[in-house]
């Protein structure tokens, strides 16, 4: 539709999830048309992101350093984990305050549709976690959508060999959600009423 470079802009920036095409043209034409936007630091924060930012060793979080601020916080209780999807998801539950344990961030979810299957996620790390006894509780808190449900199965049924108490969130999150989209309150009240599986 564009000449050239604008044309590429816009098609990288539509190549980023949740950015359809007109988002990316008015993405595109902020950049262009706003003479204070900083582009070169935009560039910089991008290239350290890549260079500096890697996966926590211990629950797979996002960090800067070898283990991430939530494992190294000596306040968290280290008898409850909590197993996420994605790091995103870390940063939605952390948002309600209502949780105070540790996570566990699998790295997506079981989907025979697209080629993933248990192997391809963190549950051998997870596995491993909960072999020294510290873990009394589980909480499951996988997308409520057909993945997400999938792979709780698949974990509670792969921990109910473990004398460890296994919950899943509690109703009020939608189906065919994603956690990351809802809301403090819905995403509080759904810790507060999880049940035992």
């Amino acid at each position: 539709m564009y000449d050239g470079i604008v044309q590429e802009l816009i098609d990288e920036l539509g190549r980023l999830p949740g950015i359809g095409p007109k988002s990316a043209q008015r993405i595109a034409f902020h950049i262009l048309q706003t003479p204070t936007f900083d582009v070169s630091r935009l560039s910089v924060l991008l290239r350290e992101v890549r260079e500096r930012v890697k996966f926590c060793e211990i629950c797979g979080n996002v960090s800067e350093s070898d283990t991430c601020g939530i494992c190294r916080d000596p306040r968290r209780d280290t008898s409850l984990i909590c197993v996420v999807e994605d790091a995103k998801d870390v940063a939605a539950i952390e948002r309600t305050r209502e949780f105070r344990g540790r996570y566990h961030v699998l790295g997506g979810a079981i989907s025979p549709i697209a080629g993933i299957g248990p192997d391809d996620l963190r549950i051998q790390q997870l596995m491993t976690r909960l072999a020294d006894g510290t873990v009394q509780e589980v909480i499951l808190a996988t997308n409520p959508n057909l993945e997400g449900e999938a792979t709780a199965a698949y974990l509670s049924r792969l921990l109910t060999a473990l004398d460890i108490a296994v919950s899943r969130l509690a109703s009020g999150l939608p189906v065919g959600g994603d956690l990351e989209y809802a809301d403090e309150v819905t995403l509080g009240r759904a810790f507060e009423g999880r049940r035992r599986l």
